[in-house]
Formats: C-alpha cells, sequence, structure tokens
C-alpha cells in the first residue's frame, strides 16, 4: 500500500510540474486569429452541411500555421499558437511549406532596376531612411547579377513608400504592431512596390521599435520574386527577428532562392584579401558532426541549443521543431553556453558568458539575467560550459573546462569539497562536456557531435551514442 501511494504521490507530482495551464482563447483571440488565417493562409468561410465529419477548415488552417512555424500541432487555438500570431511580421501570406520560394517565378526580364523614395518616416532622418534603403538593396546585389539605381523623380520599378491604414493599394495596414510593411512581386503597376506602416515606430540602429534596413531588406526579397521560407534563419521568414544590422550576412537559405531565380554575382571581387563572407546555413539535425550548445528540457519537452536556433521535441512527438532563439525570447543571446531545468523550482536556467537567465514556462522571470556570482561560483569562473541538474541527489552540476561543481538547489549554496575532476564522477570522460541533461533516471554528456550515457549511482558509463539519438533528423 505504501509503495502505491508513494507512485500516485509521484504521478500527482509530474502531473502538476508538466502541465501548463490551459485557458481558452478569449474572445478577442478569436477574432484575432479568424483575421490572421485569412490573411495569411487563406482562411475561408464555411458553407455546406453543419456536422461534417473531420475538422473544421479552421482546424486545418490552425495546424498548417503551427506546422510552418514549427509549433507542436494540435489544431487548437493554444496560447503558443496565439503568441505567435500576435508577433510583428510581413503582410504577405505563408501559402507554402517550404524553404525558399518564389512568385511562380516571376521575375523582373532585366538585372538593371530603379528604386525611388516617395516619402519619409518622421522617426528617423532623411540620411537615414537613405542609408537603409539603400543598404537593404545591396543585401540581394552582392549575391545576384541585379544592380539598383535611384531616381528622383517618375515611375520607378521599386516604389518606395510609407503609409498608414488605407493607403491606395486595397491592402490597408493594422495600426501599431502586427503587420509591419508589405511589397508585392515584379511585375507592372503596384509590382515591385515596397509599403512600410508608417504607424510603426522604424529605427536605424537602435534596438528599440523595428530596424529598418531588415524590414526593407526583406520586403525587398519580395519586390524581387521571393515569397516566404519557413527555414526559421531566413531572412524571408515571416516574422522580424532584430539581427545586428552592421554585421548582417544574407542566409544561406535566402542566396540559393535569389540565385534560383536570377543567378549569381558575376562580378569578382576587386578585394581578393577580404573574401565575402560565407552564407550562414542554417543547422541541420542531419549533420553528423553537427556539436551542440546546450541541451535541456522543459516540462517534458527537450530543447536542444545551437546558434541563434534551437529545437524542441514535445512528448507526443519525436519529430524536433526548430525555431529562432529570439522569434521566441527577444530578450535572450545567440550562443547560449549551457541550460538546465530545476525541477525543485520549476524553472529553466540559461547561461551565456558571466550571466544567466530563468524562465518559467516560456516566460523570462524578472530579475533576470544575473550574474554567475549569484549562485557561488567563484569569480575565476567566467562561463559554464555545461549544467544538469540530478533527480536523485537534488543538485545542480555546473561544468568548468575539467572540473565540475555542486550547487544544492534547496539551500540555494555551493557544496564544498569543489571543484572536483569531471572524471571522478565520470570515468573515461576526459573531454570537454559541452552540455548535458538527464532523462529516464540517465546521465547523458555531451562533447562535441558525441553523448556519453553513464548512471550517476554506480558511476558507470554504458554508451557512446551520436546527437541524433535525442535530435532525430
Amino acid at each position: 500500500m505504501k509503495t502505491f501511494n508513494l507512485c500516485l504521490l509521484l504521478v500527482n507530482l509530474a502531473i502538476v510540474v508538466y502541465s501548463l495551464p490551459i485557458l481558452p482563447p478569449t474572445e478577442e483571440d478569436e477574432a484575432l486569429a479568424d483575421t490572421y488565417l485569412k490573411t495569411f493562409f487563406n482562411l475561408t468561410e464555411e458553407t455546406g452541411p453543419m456536422f461534417r465529419r473531420g475538422p473544421s477548415q479552421r482546424s486545418r488552417k490552425v495546424s498548417e500555421m503551427q506546422r510552418f512555424f514549427g509549433l507542436k500541432v494540435t489544431g487548437t487555438l493554444d496560447a503558443e499558437t496565439v503568441k505567435m500570431m500576435k508577433k510583428p511580421r510581413c503582410g504577405l501570406p505563408d501559402v507554402q511549406l517550404g524553404r525558399f520560394t518564389t512568385f511562380d517565378n516571376l521575375k523582373w526580364p532585366t538585372n538593371q532596376l530603379t528604386y525611388r523614395i516617395e516619402n519619409y518616416t518622421p522617426d528617423m532622418s532623411v540620411a537615414e531612411v537613405d542609408n537603409s534603403i539603400e543598404r537593404a538593396l545591396q543585401v540581394w546585389a552582392k549575391v545576384s547579377p541585379l544592380r539598383f539605381t535611384r531616381i528622383y523623380r517618375g515611375t520607378a520599378d521599386i516604389m518606395i513608400s510609407f503609409g498608414n491604414r488605407n493607403h491606395g493599394d486595397f491592402y490597408p495596414f493594422d495600426g501599431p504592431e502586427g503587420t509591419l510593411a508589405h511589397a508585392f512581386s515584379p511585375g507592372a503597376d503596384i509590382g515591385g512596390d515596397a509599403h512600410f506602416d508608417d504607424d510603426e515606430y522604424f529605427t536605424f540602429s537602435s534596438t528599440r521599435g523595428y530596424n529598418l534596413f531588415l524590414v526593407a531588406a526583406h520586403e525587398f526579397g519580395h519586390s524581387l520574386g521571393l515569397s516566404h521560407s519557413n527555414d526559421p534563419g531566413a531572412l524571408m521568414f515571416p516574422v522580424y527577428s532584430y539581427t545586428e544590422p552592421s554585421t548582417f550576412s544574407l542566409p544561406r537559405d535566402d542566396v540559393t532562392g535569389i540565385q534560383y531565380i536570377y543567378g549569381p554575382n558575376p562580378d569578382v571581387n576587386p578585394n581578393p584579401d577580404k573574401p565575402d563572407p560565407t552564407p550562414v546555413s542554417t543547422p541541420d539535425a542531419c549533420d553528423p558532426t553537427l556539436v551542440l550548445d546546450a541541451v535541456t528540457t522543459l516540462r517534458g519537452e527537450k530543447m536542444f541549443f545551437k546558434g541563434r536556433f534551437f529545437w524542441r521535441i514535445y512528448p507526443q512527438s519525436s519529430k524536433p521543431h526548430q525555431n529562432l532563439i529570439k522569434t521566441f525570447w527577444p530578450e535572450l543571446p545567440d550562443n547560449i553556453n549551457a541550460a538546465y531545468e530545476s525541477q525543485l523550482s520549476d524553472r529553466v536556467f540559461l547561461f551565456k558568458d558571466h550571466q544567466v537567465w530563468a524562465l518559467y514556462g516560456y516566460d523570462i522571470v524578472p530579475g533576470y539575467p544575473r550574474n554567475l556570482k549569484s549562485l557561488g561560483l567563484p569569480r575565476t569562473v567566467k562561463k559554464v560550459d555545461a549544467a544538469l541538474y540530478d533527480e536523485h541527489s537534488r543538485k545542480t552540476l555546473f561544468f568548468v573546462g575539467d572540473n565540475y561543481y555542486s550547487y544544492d538547489e534547496e539551500m540555494k549554496s555551493m557544496d564544498r569539497g569543489f571543484p572536483k575532476r569531471v572524471d571522478e564522477q565520470f570515468p573515461g570522460m576526459t573531454s570537454k562536456v559541452t552540455a548535458a541533461f538527464q532523462v529516464r533516471g540517465f546521465t547523458y554528456l555531451y562533447s562535441g557531435p558525441y553523448v556519453f550515457e553513464y548512471n550517476m549511482r554506480t558511476r558507470r558509463q554504458f554508451r557512446v551514442l551520436g546527437n541524433n539519438y535525442f535530435l532525430p533528423c
């Protein structure tokens, strides 16, 4: 009977820890979803018999949207889906599921294109707008044969303007937030034109508001013939995400797309001593050489971090869903060093250099980031390489180089007698630990592209696995 009661208690605790509060969508959320799905996923009014077998069209469109953005596919308007619908984005639809896509191969018949800036936003100086627009066009010129010439009167191939609400093209803007801008595919009349919502706050170099260079570079991709991509690292991904403009380099998916339409840049780099940066590719879970930055669990999910990205695997599915870190948490840095979930506090802690952030569910806990010193780590520790929470001892292990520290979650202090060498607790682990976590009572230490499986109680190593054991491709 005691054993049964203990099992029942553990099940109840698991339910409390891993269950998120499920609240029905509000009327406002329902209205938002209808508008969003009609605008971006071609939701139409249902007709015919009221009682029809199978999921409703709206449910199918919600599922389509969830697949596009790498969300958990439920077909229902859950909180995470509503949150994604509220993110700032481009005003064009997301009708095709795939990497780079085109507007039925629409393209300009010439590589020599003109552009004209018809008016200006009051948020920035004229010089800042001019500079942002020119640099946004050059993003595409650098990797293609396209060349852009500015004109100051008459009709250009790409007419650029700022307006709000009804601004003359039958596609009204929606006020602050929501849709930031839209552009039209190559063609006559308004074909190629780019319109920016003047109810938004556009900036030149600040992280406040929306960076005009980044928004314009995306819209000009449409002006040249590219549709949206579901690659979360692509410039043509529909949701706005801030990237440092001074170091921006067009990602591989976008380069592949524009060169599919127009071909590569025929001009030779005039400065061979300073080659153009290699386009950044989105990390591929199928890459056998992939080295993850951090791994953790979150209320039953598994999360794998790499560069600007992270994958999520839900308990009911083995398929990983990839997203940009900043799409979910704009405040978090890229290139996370370490992460772990404390089941004692029901929080996930993320580390980058000398700082640590805390998540409760998918919300950043107020009062973070904090310094590593707040955990009691010595000043000599400049960053944590990996971390894991041991369910048996309720201690957290911080891996730093060849050593590890033990942190008491209940006392919120470091244990005495540390650091110790990693191979004392994990025999045979002589290489640097780059990520770590526990699953089903076993401890997994990542080092490079390999995963080492241990039983912490016996200190025995069982298997050496590849990344794809937990992160299938």
